[in-house]
């Protein structure tokens, strides 16, 4: 079902709309921790080192199509909130076909080139064969995430949270189930792991067209109205278009709306570029990472893992107001867009401060459970607890992004996240000597809060001054 979200309570609507998100993002989290949990007790530390080396590549892809997707969310739900539901199909059909062809085109380059790629992270010599044979499959899935990833983003744009969360629940509890077939049973090892990822991910992808089709006609890309830019039947029928009894239009043929994608890309792009900047930074880091040796490298991924969990609460609420806010922004309602920014921040401040203590105090737990020695587990767990105490910093940051590039100020929001990668890779080699091993968790703490100040500042003093004199003028 659609959702209009441009009325009712806002504490509701966050609340709703960004618990399906989180248990997507939950349950996507599984691939890693039951490719982790497995590989770890029934391979070896090394496996799970290896594994855990390839994490900033793939990384590299996967938020470089979140990035991209969030663009097509906050463009889907603009049109939504101003009641022009004609267009979403059309959003959908071109971006899943330009996506979708690019990110093919890179995952085989990337497959051509990935020793020259393991080489350059500086991978330790006895995980390097693993990593490899793991990473060659992997790459293998993402053009199956960046078809995904397009759906999902228009879903959530007409206010359908819940259909990627169906999607991903599908494919989590297949690629737990294939884990234990291929790596436990079959003793497949990294390659196993690997391939059960794949076909988790294509479940994944073809659940989620199946039911776009299934539940929303205005998603549906053979039937109702053109596909086709033009809006007029004689511009419509010279496209190669064609009426049917009804007098409903039907394309002659599909293809990409290049308005639309120059629309979107001017969403999409900052904050792809932001997010793929800020992946090669983690390429930067795993191999400033790799040089503490394997029993480091073990511990740390390990607790990014934990940590990339306990974090989506907070991320996707920030999801969760960027689409509120556009969808109100599209329906003129300036008043309820800046309401969306103060109840967004309470609410994320509030649930950060919960998730810090848990990680304070019961991270290093969370980490024994994947099978790391006890030196791992001791790095892991003051990891948390240098990180952890900070959540609530990270939380106010996510929301007034999301407020930000809900507005439409995803340059803005790319270019400060980017000087604040820039901070964490700078401070990580600076503080090296005071910090040792616990040096990353303190950059990243530093740039947390160089975001913090800057995008309260920009969302006070200059965002909501211009949309109040938008709301004059209009």
């Amino acid at each position: 079902m659609t959702k209009d979200m441009t009325r009712g309570n806002l504490v509701r609507i966050l609340v709703f709309f960004s618990v399906p998100l989180i248990l997507s993002g939950v349950l996507q989290q599984l691939y890693s921790w039951a490719d982790a949990f497995i590989l770890g007790n029934m391979v070896g530390e090394k496996a799970l080192a290896a594994t855990g080396a390839t994490n900033a590549v793939i990384n590299l892809f996967v938020m470089g199509i979140t990035g991209f997707a969030s663009g097509i969310s906050i463009l889907s739900a603009r049109y939504f909130g101003m009641g022009d539901h004609r267009i979403q199909k059309r959003i959908l059909f071109s971006f899943s076909l330009v996506l979708g062809t690019i990110c093919l085109f890179l995952s085989i380059s990337s497959i051509v080139f990935i020793k020259e790629i393991l080489t350059l992270l500086r991978t330790p010599g006895d995980i390097a064969s693993m990593s490899a044979s793991y990473l060659r499959i992997i790459l293998c899935g993402i053009p199956f995430i960046a078809v995904f990833n397009v759906y999902s983003a228009v879903l959530r744009g007409i206010g359908d949270s819940k259909a990627p969360f169906y999607a991903v629940l599908v494919s989590s509890l297949a690629n737990v189930l294939l884990d234990i077939l291929f790596v436990g049973c079959l003793r497949f090892g990294v390659k196993g792991a690997a391939t059960a990822t794949i076909i988790s991910q294509i479940l994944m992808t073809l659940f989620i067209i199946s039911y776009a089709v299934r539940k929303h006609e205005i998603l549906h890309l053979f039937s109702g109205e053109s596909l086709l830019s033009g809006d007029n039947l004689e511009s419509d029928m010279k496209s190669g278009e064609a009426l049917n009894g009804t007098g409903k239009r039907y394309p002659g043929k599909l293809k990409a709306d290049s308005g639309i994608l120059k629309e979107g890309a001017s969403l999409s792009l900052p904050i792809t570029i932001q997010s793929v900047v800020t992946s090669l930074g983690s390429l930067i880091l795993q191999n400033f990472m790799n040089g503490f040796g394997t029993t480091t490298v073990a511990a740390i991924t390990t607790a990014y893992r934990v940590d990339c969990i306990i974090l989506l609460p907070i991320i996707n609420l920030g999801t969760g107001i960027a689409t509120v806010t556009s969808q109100n922004l599209g329906a003129g309602k300036y008043d309820r867009v800046r309401k969306c920014l103060r109840t967004g921040a309470v609410l994320t401040a509030a649930v950060s401060l919960a998730l810090s203590f848990l990680v304070v105090f019961a991270g290093k737990y969370l980490i024994m459970i994947f099978g790391v020695s006890q030196e791992a587990v001791q790095i892991g767990g003051d990891f948390f607890k240098a990180i952890g105490r900070f959540y609530v910093v990270f939380g106010v940051t996510m929301a007034v992004r999301g407020y930000l590039e809900g507005n439409g100020r995803v340059l803005f929001s790319g270019i400060i996240a980017i000087l604040g990668l820039g901070i964490r890779i700078s401070l990580s080699y600076l503080l090296l000597p005071w910090f040792d091993n616990m040096v990353i968790a303190y950059a990243e703490v530093f740039a947390w809060c160089f975001q913090m100040i800057v995008y309260v500042f920009y969302a006070v003093f200059v965002q909501n001054r211009r949309m109040e004199a938008e709301r004059i003028k209009g």
